[in-house]
């Protein structure tokens, strides 16, 4: 080939000596061969080796696009799962808030019942300790007034009849007429 190429050279020496207008113009017939068997060559060439690499390459680039592609699809598809599932978990969580707080709203409302039941549980009770202390009060005034009307009574007796009465007797006599007062419970006076 290189010697074609140096045929071709030699010739174009040759010839350049020669020039003539209309021929300068239009390439020789030699030229036109060499052109073509130089163009076959490199068309061949290109076919042969270098077209396949461009395509392979052009393939790669594709698959490694289409990969991409579809990893980019594949993590829009995760994002959008991780997406549902967050709103999930923030409705549940939404859901356990109300729930607790409605459940610590029940827990006050009964605690408080039960403080005000205790309240009032506890003051009946001071109510009813503080009847009976009036009531053993009332009771032992009662008895400590009846000893000394009692006593009185019996001096005053004494006073009027100038000599000593038996006590016991008059005592009884006093009881049954207080017995008979409280019996009637003051209705006899009015």
């Amino acid at each position: 080939m290189l010697s074609i190429v140096r045929s071709i050279l030699l010739q174009a020496e040759e010839h350049a000596e020669e020039t003539n207008d209309a021929a300068d113009l239009y390439p020789h017939w030699e030229e036109l061969v060499v052109g073509a068997i130089a163009f076959g060559i490199l068309f061949f060439l290109m076919w042969k080796w270098v077209l396949p690499r461009v395509n392979a390459i052009l393939e790669e680039r594709r698959a490694r696009i289409q990969r991409e592609l579809e990893q980019a699809e594949e993590t829009r598809r995760t994002a959008e799962r991780e997406l549902e599932e967050y709103r999930k978990q923030l409705a549940g969580a939404r859901e356990e808030a109300n729930r607790i707080v409605e459940e610590a709203r029940r827990a006050a409302d009964q605690m408080r019942a039960d403080l005000q039941q205790r309240a009032e549980q506890e003051a009946q009770a001071t109510v009813a300790r503080a009847q009976d202390e009036i009531r053993a009060e009332r009771d032992r005034v009662f008895e400590e007034l009846r000893g000394e009307v009692a006593q009185i009574a019996v001096e005053i007796a004494e006073r009027v009849v100038g000599q000593a009465i038996d006590e016991s007797a008059h005592q009884r006599l006093i009881d049954e007429y207080i017995d008979e007062l409280s019996g009637n419970g003051g209705r006899g006076s009015g």
